[in-house]
């Protein structure tokens, strides 16, 4: 091989294992990676009520956050889920 194809290939090997170790290094769990992308603001750490479904069902949480109830639909530490308010859920009291 010439100089230029082993820097080549030494070059591209080096590409694949930095990327490679930089994919493990972020594949850390959501709960891992608090509050990595705004400041935060009041925290809410009243208890949530969950109900876990079935394996391969999405679960729920559900928690007032001042006269609202917040429900929140997630998958283990998948990277999708949603959220829905109710808003002045009776259920809701403010303290």
């Amino acid at each position: 091989m010439n100089a230029r194809i082993r820097t080549a290939v030494a070059a591209a090997l080096t590409a694949v294992l930095a990327l490679g170790a930089t994919g493990c290094a972020l594949d850390g769990s959501k709960a891992d990676q608090p509050f990595m992308d705004a400041p935060k603001g009041a925290i809410n750490k009243q208890p949530m009520d969950t109900v876990v479904m079935s394996d391969g069902f999405s679960n729920v949480g559900a928690k007032c956050d001042g006269p609202n109830r917040v429900y929140v639909i997630f998958h283990g530490n998948d990277k999708y889920g949603s959220v829905a308010v109710a808003p002045n859920d009776p259920r809701c009291t403010t303290r």
